[in-house]
């Protein structure tokens, strides 16, 4: 099973002592108790070990899922719960089976810091109610309930939850930093529970009854007139459980040295495991970036580790549930302040926000978004603000520069020709991308040409081009031929060519009935073309101003074609056909 089992047995233990607290304690923020976080931890661990895409994953009830499943309890109820996680189970293996795994790539690094703060933000605030030891209050609105929460703790204040919950919390943040190896939080739960029960506190506020084993598999909360309703939920669930995943899969990797995750397989893993979870009672589960750490670095090699601490747990249940259900809940929601506050990286968040100001509006964004919506939203509002912003950065890279032809260089024109270029004719190349969006400002630089009758544009270093692009550059020439300029074409790509010809601008670059290979037949063309027409310079040319490119690779090309009185060249960096 591993190549070191005495490590990964131990490494499993120890995982399950860090995790127990917070199975129950997102079970309770869950909404379905304690119990539902215990058999999740248990079934979805275990199930997402064994068919899951890493070695080193550890899954089960988590922050981020829970701050989901608040407001599913609110509206839908327990089996409206249970029924989410079913269809979630069903839409990751659907995203598994379509190898969407590999598009977690794509997800941009302010988007996932700016997620975590907001997670951290939320799971904290859910923490409130307990924490001041005060019934929770109803709504969805996590700062709301948080709010009325300290309401109801100013009229009647219960400082023997407060005291346990911030006890526990500076017990695991202060022993974290002294003694990183020991699971603080187990010893700061158990000290706050004999503190409970020893000092008889009336202020803490027990877990209760908890049931001595997994319940029965059953399906009796499925109720398929709702299905239609909770797709939509579904659909959030699956998306947050995949995404966590893959980022939980991913730290893992980067933490140890030949472990590289299936993101297919791990998306997969996660399905069966959320399909099989809310059988037995259990909340919809993920990957838990923190349980997999420290599995990672207390030695863990295979899925045997995760699997024992599944297997750990699920001892617990069976053998410790009465001493379990003596847990103050105050003490768990110290617990996951103290989680909460771990997750937020400063370090991170600052080289994010000084990085540029793009990634701190994404960083910001995201936090904000999910602090005040939901998470799915969040994702969703960041990445199309993230993206929107990369299509701006890359479309600034687009540039049209006029070219200085220099009579000096092997191969290129005489004084004369020179004189004659700079008099009527003018080169612009064309470098970047041309697409839908930086195509317009092309557009209007090209558009304002003037005092010229040959315009030249270079068109072998565009990098890309669209439909939008190819529209743009169309209006272009139709707007320089209305006022009597010609547009002549060289050097145009296949793939460019294709683009061009379905929108019609092809045939307007190519009066002759062909287009240039060439800066050289170009030019020799649009040459022609004044001479025919008996126009010749009125003045010797200005010195041009813009700075002069590396010889060109066109410089020995053949000159070809007559063309019309006015032409505009595109200049080609390719070969001659």
């Amino acid at each position: 099973m591993g190549r070191n089992p005495r490590r990964d047995l131990l490494a499993g233990l120890t995982v399950a002592i860090v995790a127990l607290p917070l199975a129950l304690g997102f079970g309770v923020s869950s909404g379905l108790g304690a119990e539902a976080g215990l058999a999740t931890a248990v079934v979805a661990g275990a199930l997402a070990a064994l068919f899951g895409g890493s070695n080193l994953q550890v899954s089960g009830p988590t922050g981020a899922m829970t701050v989901v499943l608040v407001p599913i309890v609110a509206q839908y109820g327990p089996g409206g719960v249970l029924t989410v996680g079913m269809m979630a189970g069903v839409l990751l293996i659907a995203l598994a089976l379509l190898r969407a795994g590999q598009y977690m790539r794509y997800v941009p690094a302010p988007v996932v810091e700016g997620f975590t703060l907001g997670i951290a933000c939320v799971i904290g605030l859910q923490q409130v109610p307990a924490a001041l030891g005060v019934a929770e209050p109803e709504g969805e609105k996590v700062l709301l309930v948080a709010w009325r929460a300290v309401e109801e703790f100013v009229k009647a204040p219960n400082w023997t939850a407060v005291a346990l919950a911030t006890g526990v919390a500076a017990v695991m943040l202060l022993g974290a930093r002294l003694r990183p190896a020991i699971p603080f939080s187990v010893v700061a739960v158990i000290a706050a529970t004999l503190a409970a029960q020893l000092l008889g506190l009336d202020g803490a506020v027990p877990i209760g009854d908890l049931p001595s084993g997994l319940p029965a598999p059953s399906l009796d909360f499925l109720d398929m007139s709702a299905l239609g309703s909770l797709l939509a939920p579904a659909v959030a669930v699956a998306a947050l459980a995949a995404l966590e995943s893959l980022l939980s899969a991913t730290v893992a990797d980067g933490m140890t040295v030949g472990q590289r995750h299936d993101p297919d397989r791990e998306l997969f893993g996660q399905g069966i495991a959320n399909l099989a979870a809310p059988l037995f009672g259990g909340v919809p589960a993920t990957a838990a970036i923190a349980r997999t750490a420290v599995n990672v670095r207390t030695g863990a090699c295979s899925r045997l580790a995760a699997l024992t601490h599944a297997a750990v747990l699920a001892v617990i249940v069976f053998a410790a549930a009465p001493l379990v259900s003596k847990i103050p809940l105050a003490a768990l929601a110290g617990v996951l302040l103290a989680t909460a506050i771990r997750m937020v990286e400063v370090g991170s968040l600052r080289a994010m926000a000084r990085a540029t100001r793009s990634d701190a509006v994404v960083l910001c964004l995201t936090a904000a978004a999910t602090l005040v919506l939901d998470l799915v939203y969040a994702v969703i509002i960041s990445l199309v603000v993230a993206g929107a912003l990369a299509l701006r950065a890359v479309a600034r890279q687009a540039r049209m520069d006029q070219v200085d032809f220099r009579p000096d260089l092997p191969g290129e024109h005489s004084d004369e020709e020179h004189e004659l270029l700079a008099e009527h004719i003018v080169a612009y190349r064309i470098d970047g991308p041309l697409f839908f969006a930086g195509a317009h400002r092309f557009l209007l630089e090209l558009s304002e040409v003037a005092d010229v009758r040959v315009v030249i544009l270079r068109m072998s270093r565009i990098t890309t081009m669209d439909a939008t692009g190819a529209l743009v550059l169309k209006d272009a020439v139709e707007k320089l031929n209305r006022r009597g300029i010609t547009v002549l074409a060289s050097g145009i790509r296949p793939g460019q060519r294709r683009a061009l010809d379905a929108v019609g601008a092809l045939d307007l670059l190519r009066p002759d009935g062909r287009d240039y290979a060439t800066t050289p037949e170009a030019i020799a063309a649009a040459r022609a073309r004044l001479q025919h027409a008996g126009l010749v310079p009125v003045r010797p040319a200005a010195a041009s101003t813009v700075p002069a490119p590396a010889a060109d690779p066109d410089a020995g090309a053949d000159a070809g074609a007559v063309g019309s009185a006015s032409a505009v060249a595109v200049e080609s960096e390719e070969a001659p056909r």
